[in-house]
């Protein structure tokens, strides 16, 4: 199952961290250490998304 969820987290993992980097330049921050510090946060929000989805698809 481990490599089901690592091939759904590279997905998943694209769409949290994409919205709060567009967050964060929203509310104008520019430097690279909140976008950054955003990016990571978004990735790792997703994981257990991307284990839930993973242990629902394979049964």
């Amino acid at each position: 199952m481990l490599p089901l969820t690592l091939i759904i987290h590279i997905f998943l993992g694209s769409t949290p961290a994409g919205s709060a980097v567009i967050a964060v330049l929203a509310m104008s921050y520019a430097t690279l250490t909140p976008i950054l510090i955003s990016a990571v946060a978004g990735i790792v929000a997703a994981l257990p998304i991307s284990v839930h989805v993973a242990r629902r698809l394979a049964g």
